[in-house]
């Protein structure tokens, strides 16, 4: 009797308990804005475009920013992934702020992809029609571009990136249209295209480049057959024919990633390589089991004094650095980081 008594009273409390808590009134995380952009050049009417600016970018009303477009940038497709990398400069100070646009795709196996002799395989291979690249460059030029730049403080400096077919039309824009952005950042591009075009018939379309500073981060996953043979076509072309003022690199990523993981890593190795911030080597705490902590000699308080700018600081990779740093006390370097590059002329 006792036990059932105890037993009930238990149950009792237990109901009596309150719920367990739960989080309520939260406060959305905004990373971005996202517009409708009316659009008279590409089917349909409008497309979403999503803008992060840069931390700070309120605080100083002087500062003008690079412009990176990222295709397939809508909310739904690569915007929020590259937006996290954007962001996580404000932890690693590893390359310089920029403003990131990314364009919504509609249907993009048409508005990004080049024109072709027979579309009647792709339309089988992909459900749509190729050959909406031209007026997406047109869109870019005469539309989106000009509203960026009268809506945010840019600096003139663009960037156009993507992945895959998006990587293609980059490669198809630096080839075909170079003075359309002043760098460009192709991943993993879908070099199989016609047969290998882009890769075959880039030394023609280099030799007809304009005068002007240019730059180009390529990468490839682990890809055979065409994909890997027209990406390899393009480099010999860039070997040998790359004009005056278009520095490049290669970077391999075969060993380590797929074409479905690469993106993501080498979007932050191009943002290093490209827009990398200079940096100061400190000498080590002896708590850590670094030098004495004496006063800085004449010399290493001029270097202290010297602003890091990319001109003046000594590029180098990380572990150079390390196994160097007693010479390297105070100075300016611009390190090298993630994956080095197979070859190219960019960082050299």
């Amino acid at each position: 009797m006792l036990k059932a008594m105890i037993s009930g009273a238990a149950l009792a409390l237990a109901l009596a308990a309150p719920a367990e808590a739960q989080l309520t009134d939260g406060e959305p995380l905004v990373v971005a804005t996202t517009y409708t952009v009316k659009t008279a050049i590409l089917e349909g009417e409008s497309r979403k475009v999503s803008v992060r600016l840069p931390t700070g970018y309120d605080e100083e009303p002087e500062r003008k920013y690079p412009v990176v477009y990222v295709l397939d940038g809508g909310p739904e497709q690569d915007f929020e992934h590259i937006a996290g990398i954007a962001q996580s400069r404000d932890m690693n100070w590893s390359f310089e702020p920029f403003i990131l646009v990314g364009i919504e795709s509609v249907n993009r196996h048409h508005e990004l992809a080049p024109p072709v002799v027979d579309p009647k395989p792709y339309e089988d291979a992909m459900g749509a029609t190729p050959g909406g690249s031209p007026d997406y460059r047109r869109f870019l030029r005469e539309e989106l571009k000009p509203l960026v730049e009268a809506s945010f403080r840019t600096d003139g400096h663009d960037a156009i990136m993507g992945e895959s077919l998006a990587a293609l039309f980059v490669v198809e824009t630096l080839l075909k249209d170079p003075t359309l952005f002043d760098d460009y950042i192709a991943i993993s591009p879908s070099m199989w295209w016609e047969q290998m075009k882009f890769g075959k018939e880039a030394a023609g379309y280099l030799a007809k480049h304009p005068a002007g500073e240019r730059r180009l981060y390529l990468t490839s996953a682990s890809e055979g057959d065409w994909h890997r043979e027209g990406t390899e076509r393009l480099i010999a072309a860039l070997r040998t024919d790359a004009p005056e003022g278009l520095e490049w690199a290669f970077v391999e990523a075969g060993d380590a990633e797929t074409h479905g993981t690469l993106y993501h890593p080498m979007a932050l190795d191009a943002f290093r390589l490209l827009y990398g911030t200079p940096t100061r080597e400190y000498k080590s705490y002896p708590l850590i089991g670094g030098p004495d902590i004496a006063e800085r000699t004449e010399e290493e308080q001029a270097l202290l004094d010297t602003e890091c700018t990319r001109d003046n600081s000594i590029a180098m990779t990380p572990g150079t650095a390390e196994r160097a740093r007693e010479s390297l006390y105070y100075r300016c370097l611009l390190l090298d980081l993630g994956p080095r590059a197979r070859e190219g002329t960019l960082g050299q």
